[in-house]
């Protein structure tokens, strides 16, 4: 069993958890303006990545790009990790590869500082793919423990690249914003990203 695996109502029942549902949890969360650059790759790379109309290619296509650009913004602060295996406690299913990992931690070479936001990437249907991030969000929040690193909030966002929807975890408590941010409105994307990798508690 590996995070592919799971299914929201299967990770809520193995790990004991409460799932929330709310709308709006980020939309306070002002948006910052889109690099030129960011603009420009993104208006090349979308309509490749939509026609070709794979995970793959809306990973490299537009996810990574929109993350490069966030990381950038914070000064190179935060690292990002794309397809690295983390395996956390295979008795549990907590194994398997990452999309994407962000730590709170500008070394690049080791995973080793806060998990923050972990990201996967989903070609059309975003609930299908909620109780892998949570499954991986569980996982970055034992991490966490076994590395003493404090931090009581775990984020995660399942997105297809054009279409973004995230999660907040503390202690045993899930909250789905069920609010979609669109690629449309890049700037909200960047701001929300942005602010959960710089704020302790939100």
């Amino acid at each position: 069993m590996s995070y592919s695996d799971f299914t929201l109502d299967r990770v809520r029942k193995t790990f004991n958890l409460t799932i929330a549902d709310k709308i709006n949890i980020f939309a306070s969360i002002p948006e910052i303006t889109c690099p030129p650059l960011l603009a420009e790759i993104l208006q090349e790379n979308v309509p490749l990545a939509l026609a070709s109309n794979t995970e793959k290619s809306r990973s490299e296509m537009i996810i990574a790009p929109i993350l490069i650009a966030v990381r950038k913004y914070l000064n190179n602060q935060i690292s990002l990790f794309s397809g690295i295996d983390f395996s956390v406690d295979p008795i549990q299913g907590l194994n398997g590869n990452c999309d994407f990992i962000i730590s709170r931690s500008p070394e690049l070479l080791i995973l080793n500082a806060p998990v923050i936001t972990i990201v996967e990437a989903k070609k059309e249907n975003l609930n299908a793919g909620l109780g892998q991030c949570v499954s991986e969000m569980i996982a970055a929040q034992l991490f966490n423990e076994r590395e003493e690193n404090n931090i009581q909030t775990i984020y995660g966002t399942v997105t297809t690249g054009t279409n973004w929807k995230f999660l907040k975890l503390v202690e045993k408590v899930v909250e789905i914003d069920l609010s979609e941010y669109y690629i449309n409105d890049i700037g909200k994307i960047l701001g929300i990203l942005s602010t959960l990798l710089t704020e302790e508690v939100f």
